[in-house]
């Protein structure tokens, strides 16, 4: 898939775990985990939106477009 998630580096910038940033956001760890390992098939901009305030990122910082 040409979306690339780059979860794992921007949680690795700020020091915060998976289930300390899915408890901020409201998901169970096994939802952020199929995020994180890019194999969720859409994700719902509410759930985008939290995870950028709880990692105070914009959508490009975790999501990214390859060929």
């Amino acid at each position: 898939m040409p979306i690339t998630i780059n979860l794992d580096v921007v949680l690795a910038q700020k020091g915060m775990k998976s289930n300390e940033l899915a408890e901020k956001v409201g998901i169970t760890t096994a939802n952020l985990s199929i995020l994180k390992t890019g194999k969720a098939k859409a994700v719902r901009f509410s759930t985008l939106e939290a995870i950028c305030e709880a990692l105070e990122c914009q959508p490009g910082d975790i999501l990214e477009y390859r060929k």
